[in-house]
């Protein structure tokens, strides 16, 4: 199987047929990437000045935009940035919503919108800890933000002006990342789950899937063994395009580029038309027991 499924559309809101859409749906349930050469996100004139990390707090990888909230964190600005940028992540925010109800009309009444994040630093001059250190092969899972089993769903937008890939690898699928680490990993203990909600620690319950995948990160990112020498792909999505992964099922890292428009969905796992694709049912098959 192909890892990137190329689809030639070019805007974000389509009348797709039902034969694509399932198509679609059963690739990146599949563990595929949808990439989509052709369908760029416009920047007004105006926003063109954003394309630079001076408008980046310090310390700080991206900047990031809840749409149910209206909050915004990471901008180094003023009031009228504030409202420009706004402006331009929530228009991402709707457009990659468009594309994701429409590609996968299944998930629409389920589908959770989650945070918009613009990253306009260059990966490779970022120095960071292992753990946060995207350019590692690993699965997506989140310390502070536990998202008990639903898929984690992104679009991601080149935005680059100077016609600059952003360079990723993929690595092996996720039950074979799964039956590599899962006999390094033991069961969180007993209540620890509850007091690091009531301490704060986690912003909500984290569960056994919880503690497992991230332990799974961690262990892919810090085993340089396994980095240098698992089998990977490497894919480069030109400026001015843009492409869909679920990145809790797919082992990527990115390795370098500037200038990224991302939108994260959560997608409970029976709204998915294969649960079991789910890297929690594949877990909890490899385990035998339930995790969430």
């Amino acid at each position: 199987m192909d890892i990137l499924k190329q689809l030639e559309i070019t805007t974000w809101d389509n009348r797709f047929k039902s034969a694509f859409q399932q198509d679609a749906t059963q690739a990146i349930e599949n563990g595929q990437l949808l990439f989509f050469p052709k369908l760029a996100f416009a920047l007004q004139e105006h926003e063109l000045r954003f394309l630079s990390p001076d408008y980046l707090l310090p310390q700080v990888k991206n900047i990031s935009f809840n749409l149910n909230t209206q909050k915004l964190n990471g901008l180094q600005g003023g009031a009228e940035e504030q409202a420009q940028i706004i402006a331009m992540m929530s228009r991402f925010a709707q457009q990659a919503h468009q594309l994701i109800t429409d590609l996968f009309p299944h998930y629409h009444q389920s589908l959770q919108i989650m945070r918009t994040s613009f990253r306009p630093a260059q990966i490779t001059d970022r120095k960071t800890s292992y753990r946060k250190d995207d350019r590692l092969l690993h699965v997506d899972a989140f310390p502070a933000n536990p998202n008990q089993g639903k898929r984690i769903l992104r679009v991601f937008s080149n935005i680059n002006p100077h016609n600059e890939p952003r360079v990723w690898q993929v690595g092996e699928p996720f039950e074979t990342v799964a039956k590599r680490f899962l006999p390094q990993i033991s069961r969180s203990w007993w209540g620890s789950n509850w007091l690091l909600k009531a301490l704060k620690i986690t912003k909500s319950l984290r569960t056994d899937y919880d503690h497992i995948m991230l332990q799974i990160h961690d262990r892919m990112k810090f085993d340089r063994g396994y980095q240098l020498t698992v089998d990977k792909k490497e894919l480069c999505f030109p400026a001015q395009s843009s492409w869909i992964v679920q990145t809790d099922h797919v082992s990527h890292a990115a390795l370098s580029g500037q200038h990224l428009l991302e939108q994260t969905f959560y997608l409970p796992v029976n709204a998915m038309m294969d649960p079991g694709k789910s890297p929690l049912k594949v877990l909890e098959q490899l385990m035998g027991s339930k995790l969430a």
